[in-house]
């Protein structure tokens, strides 16, 4: 993981673990995000990770724009399309 993205990359996979340590979700299914607006990207769980071995170098980073990856070297999750739309409809969101 590049530099430019360690802090989200970071903070994203600190949201992941927390929904493993509060037992929200079953396996690797539920992920969480985080977003830079002003770099116009998110950082995201890859699929299929589980929780107790993800670190931050494991998050994929996406364009917000267009969803293209620019860092990572796994499949983001299937949640990804999803979490983009909401970061696209509401500007005031910086985390999901």
């Amino acid at each position: 993981m590049t530099m430019r993205y360690q802090a989200l990359c970071a903070a994203a996979c600190r949201a992941n673990r927390a929904i493993d340590a509060a037992g929200l979700a079953p396996f690797t299914w539920g992920n969480a995000s985080a977003a830079d607006r002003r770099a116009g990207v998110m950082a995201i769980k890859p699929s299929g990770v589980a929780y107790a071995r993800l670190r931050p170098s494991d998050m994929v980073v996406l364009e917000l724009g267009s969803g293209r990856i620019l860092a990572g070297n796994r499949k983001p999750s299937s949640d990804a399309p999803t979490h983009l739309e909401l970061y696209r409809a509401f500007e005031s969101i910086n985390g999901i």
